[in-house]
């Protein structure tokens, strides 16, 4: 992932669209996984300038539209609380 970070609020992400998020995004959906800014699928946004930069969290189908879910609130029905949940960043101690 590299996401969004508030170190420089005038840029919207850490990679720029055309020369580094859209080949591993090409990359990504050829070998079965998925790219996207957290909102949309990455092939599919429309480039504003040469170096734009945007955010960009890839890897496996799952793992990715589990991520979006976070960034749009829609959680899945079987995850109530993705902090604590099994893979989640504050799991309960068994």
């Amino acid at each position: 992932m590299y996401p969004r970070d508030g170190r420089d609020l005038t840029k919207a992400g850490r990679l720029r669209l055309l020369y580094e998020a859209n080949p591993i995004a090409f990359i990504m959906e050829q070998a079965g996984g998925r790219a996207s800014t957290g909102h949309q699928a990455i092939l599919s946004v429309q480039p504003t300038s040469l170096h734009q930069r945007i955010a960009l969290i890839f890897g496996s189908r799952e793992e990715v539209d589990r991520l979006e879910s976070y960034h749009t609130g829609q959680l899945p029905s079987s995850m109530r609380d993705p902090l604590f949940h099994e893979r989640g960043l504050f799991r309960e101690p068994a």
